[in-house]
């Protein structure tokens, strides 16, 4: 039934932290943000490498094309203000190749890198253009390799766990069960649950974490429905769709768990694939989502000019590029001169990069309801203070 436990992609712990000592080594200085100053300084035209799994495999050429198309979407609506041009280079999904194409590209006279997808790609390219004080603004979500050069755009654990775990807290929903699988993706989103609850008054009243497989998620049910009724009133997954969540959806009101009387949380979205919306046991469920008007309008913009949707991913791509425009005014372009630009409206809402190099985005909060998704606390249209 759970067809995503053998598909997980993470990059592997020890190369993350062999690659990261040696951006930490290369790039890292005393006061302010992790960067490297400002950067390289850039004319009329900001030239843009985009390092895309053009030739990849399974479904990583078909989200390469996206991302390109709505970096391109994003280029002409910009073209106002700034002059964009785009340059693609093939990664082929490889983190070596990445690093050399990023090489290239900087040669090439390249401002500023957009990609790759991945995250030990990312930090393999953070590292190979150290020293040109050239910023990645890297599609990854994984934060660990966020800092120096490199900025993440991809949507993380943490900055979802910081909006669903202060709702639920408002809520009354505060004594929370994390459920969390015993691997990498899991730990990262237990500890940004963590820090969530410390800042905002929640309390992590049991913690059940679970082997990555269909037999450690039948094992840990009980353990969760026990810590419930020991003092719990929600429950935050951490799993997606692919992988354990439709099991635990059916497997807790089988083991007697009411999750009419819980409150269910989500740290991935829910509505993605739409068939999610069908699970009796997540019916009422909360979980975070970008700003579904910001969403819908960058859809039909993208749809009118490509003939039809972007990946549910592609709006990355337009973000990189608002991003570059929002930066290119200050005719400098390193990621501490990215992170100054502030808030920026992307295609989901908007969106900041924040001092270590990870990102803040709005996002809304949704409940399912008879199968349906329900916004019951809006996206905001400014982001407020200085950031988590």
């Amino acid at each position: 039934m759970v067809s995503g436990f053998s598909t997980l992609r993470n990059p592997l712990r020890a190369l993350v932290a062999l690659l990261l000592s040696f951006v930490l080594t290369a790039c890292q200085i005393g006061g302010g943000p992790i960067g490297l100053g400002t950067g390289p300084r850039v004319g009329q035209t900001v030239e843009v490498a985009m390092l895309l799994p053009v030739s990849g495999s399974g479904g990583d050429a078909l989200l390469a094309r996206s991302l390109e198309n709505a970096a391109r979407l994003a280029a002409a609506d910009v073209a106002g203000s700034a002059t964009i041009e785009i340059t693609v280079y093939d990664t082929a999904g490889n983190a070596a190749t990445a690093a050399t194409r990023a090489q290239e590209a900087v040669s090439a006279g390249a401002d500023v890198i957009v990609g790759p997808l991945r995250s030990d790609a990312a930090a393999a390219v953070g590292v190979a253009v150290a020293n040109s004080n050239i910023a990645v603004l890297s599609f990854s979500n994984n934060t660990e390799i966020a800092g120096g050069n490199v900025l993440v755009l991809g949507h993380t654990f943490a900055n979802t766990a910081s909006r669903i775990v202060t709702y639920s807290a408002r809520q009354g929903r505060g004594n929370i069960v994390l459920v969390h699988a015993n691997n990498l993706a899991g730990e990262v989103a237990r500890d940004a649950v963590r820090s969530a609850a410390s800042r905002s008054g929640a309390t992590i009243t049991a913690t059940v974490p679970y082997e990555f497989s269909q037999n450690g998620v039948v094992n840990a049910v009980p353990q969760v429905v026990s810590a419930v009724r020991s003092g719990g009133n929600a429950i935050l997954l951490s799993s997606n769709s692919a992988g354990a969540l439709p099991l635990f959806a059916q497997l807790l009101p089988e083991n007697g768990l009411d999750t009419s009387s819980i409150q269910m949380m989500g740290l991935t979205r829910w509505d993605i694939p739409p068939a999610t919306l069908q699970f009796t046991g997540l019916q009422g469920g909360w979980f975070a989502l970008p700003d579904p008007n910001a969403t819908a309008s960058f859809n039909a913009r993208y749809a009118a000019v490509n003939g039809g949707a972007p990946h549910t991913l592609g709006g990355l791509g337009y973000d990189a590029i608002r991003a570059i425009a929002a930066t290119a005014a200050s005719g400098r372009m390193g990621s501490a001169d990215l992170i100054a630009a502030g808030q920026i409206d992307g295609s989901g809402g908007a969106f900041r990069f924040l001092n270590n190099g990870t990102i803040e985005r709005a996002l809304a909060v949704a409940e399912i309801a008879n199968q349906q998704v329900n916004v019951i606390d809006p996206a905001p249209s400014r982001l407020g203070g200085a950031g988590f």
